[in-house]
């Protein structure tokens, strides 16, 4: 598996699927029900100073980050990112994969920390991985994400500093 910069018209057909299943499930992301491919493209193809990236094994893209400065201005120090990863492919390490990226990537660009906003408390896997890696968990806003199996859950907020 590698790790490489997103190509708009190359990579992104392959994104959306998995990118549109993971927001139906409607269990990680806050993203709409029902956008489109151009609204949905407008929302993951970070442009610069951020990027996309695709991990890709063989021709087929198994996951994506985007990742950037968490608030633009003054707070433009810390950076932040989100991940999905096809289901087919999950389990597999695309997912540290990505973490790992992102967080050498935000080190690299001279960033202070990196911050998750919204990691929903009951994506287990998710949280183990980002504590894994190095993050904590600074806060809970509790209710904050109403869940289709589970109702209103909390939202993780986590952060690490570099």
């Amino acid at each position: 598996m590698r790790i490489r910069a997103a190509d708009d018209d190359r990579d992104w057909p392959q994104i959306f699927p998995f990118f549109s299943r993971i927001v139906e499930d409607g269990e990680t992301y806050a993203y709409p029900d029902g956008m489109t491919a151009d609204t949905a493209r407008s929302l993951w193809m970070e442009p610069p100073p951020g990027q996309t990236v695709v991990a890709v094994r063989g021709d087929q893209v198994v996951g994506s980050a985007k990742m950037g400065p968490n608030r633009p201005g003054r707070g433009a120090h810390v950076a932040t990112a989100s991940f999905m990863v096809d289901a087919a492919h999950q389990g597999t390490g695309v997912g540290r994969a990505l973490g790992s990226y992102a967080v050498e990537w935000a080190r690299a660009a001279g960033y202070h920390g990196m911050q998750f906003n919204a990691v929903v408390e009951t994506n287990s896997v998710a949280v183990r991985l980002w504590l894994s890696l190095g993050f904590e968990i600074l806060a809970t806003v509790p209710e904050a994400f109403d869940h289709p199996r589970f109702g209103l859950v909390g939202l993780h907020v986590m952060y690490q500093k570099f």
